[in-house]
């Protein structure tokens, strides 16, 4: 609907305000004139109500729920026509519902299976007498802790119909109520049942895990998914045991007769998936594991084992991961000191050391030998006087070596 009727009247019903809208219809908080007492108010929209089909099913479902005595569905009080609108009063719950608890991300294991356990209680018990809910989501899952020390749900907003009849659609063939959460048979028009909530069941308990439906995006992108797509790991968006993927995966099986026998069969399935995992915390996300990139150098090359190894068979080298470090502890860690140089750090393999000490030692003597001779020569010219012959000796010396020695020894003039 378009038109907010805030602080108007329909019939004995005064409008306070809106609790939220809808594709189908407006949700508002009204008083009962008559009795004094808070309601909550459905107002269904101009576009609907002008289908003749749907009026009829709309009288006969509101009067399917109003026989309805459960402890988690949602008490309706009256239902009726005023001035060409139909509308639904019902208990008005002072709470939440399961799309604002989730709207921010996953809630915690425990208190998914806690909420979602009251939901099948009353799903089941709808199923029991021939009925289907047909518009199960969580906007839908009210959330009290103002009437007992434990989260309290209420079950609301039917699209109640009789089981073994088709989906909810108008004469034109236009589907009624929220794609996110709806079964393929639904989504089809076809004959729905119990396992048609179920479905819808499975994708709110991977929406309440992993903070998001199963399938997202457009509507008919979404649409496609329920009806031709598995969908995605619940564990690769967070961290829970991978038996969890198959406990969903069944519950949302593309053929009805695939799924659990009922909807409380499914809680208990993922119940006991998730074990010891179903903690009081939500699960942290999943992140993805980085791409390593090129690595300077040269790389060993890993190699994948292909069957039992031949005899005498090396594998080829590969690195190994370094060494864990031992866990701390409280005693005190003596470390090594750096070594000297000229240590034992620095000594070769034990037998080794011959094959060097006689090139050094030849080459010691070789040393001295030229050290004597130079000497000698040294002391024969040292009687010499006058620069010119000290220059003249000088620079011949400056050209021996060990491969030619003289075999005159200069003169000094008179």
């Amino acid at each position: 609907m378009s038109e907010d009727l805030t602080g108007q009247r329909l019939g004995h019903y005064k409008i306070d305000g809106v609790l939220g809208r809808g594709g189908m219809s407006v949700m508002y908080r009204a008083t009962d004139t008559r009795l004094g007492r808070k309601v909550a108010l459905k107002v269904m929209g101009e576009h609907i109500t002008g289908d003749a089909e749907f009026r009829e099913r709309f009288v006969d479902e509101a009067r399917n729920t109003s026989a309805i005595d459960h402890a988690n569905i949602v008490p309706l009080y009256d239902f009726g026509e005023v001035d060409g609108m139909l509308y639904i009063a019902m208990r008005l719950v002072d709470g939440s519902d399961l799309a604002s608890l989730i709207k921010d991300g996953p809630i915690s294991p425990k208190r998914a299976l806690e909420l979602l356990g009251q939901v099948a209680e009353a799903l089941d018990m709808l199923h029991e007498r021939g009925l289907v809910h047909l518009d199960l989501k969580p906007a839908n899952v009210l959330v009290t802790s103002r009437e007992s020390a434990h989260e309290h749900v209420y079950l609301a907003d039917f699209g109640l119909t009789r089981r073994g009849a088709t989906g909810h659609r108008t004469s034109s063939g236009d589907f009624l109520g929220s794609p996110t959460y709806a079964a393929p048979e639904h989504l089809r028009g076809e004959p729905v049942d119990g396992r048609t909530d179920q479905y819808a069941l499975s994708c709110m308990l991977f929406a309440c895990l992993t903070g998001r439906p199963p399938f997202q995006g457009q509507v008919q992108e979404v649409i496609q998914g329920h009806l031709h797509l598995e969908p995605p790991p619940a564990t690769s968006l967070v961290v829970l045991p991978g038996s969890i993927d198959e406990v969903l995966r069944r519950g949302m099986a593309k053929k009805a007769d695939q799924r659990f026998g009922n909807c409380k069969e499914l809680i208990a399935a993922a119940r006991a998936a998730l074990g010891p995992a179903a903690g009081d915390t939500p699960p942290p996300p999943r992140t993805a594991v980085p791409v390593p990139g090129p690595m300077s150098g040269p790389q060993p090359v890993q190699y994948a084992q292909q069957g039992p190894a031949a005899p005498g068979y090396r594998p080829p080298y590969q690195q190994q991961p370094p060494r864990p470090l031992p866990p701390p502890t409280n005693d005190p860690v003596r470390l090594r000191p750096p070594l000297p140089a000229g240590s034992a750090s620095f000594a070769t393999k034990s037998g080794g050391s011959a094959k060097w000490i006689v090139p050094v030692l030849v080459g010691v003597a070789l040393v001295v030998i030229v050290v004597i001779f130079i000497v000698m020569i040294s002391s024969i010219g040292g009687g010499s006087s006058g620069d010119d012959s000290r220059t003249t000796e000088s620079t011949e010396t400056s050209s021996y070596n060990d491969n030619d020695l003289p075999t005159t020894v200069p003169t000094v003039g008179g």
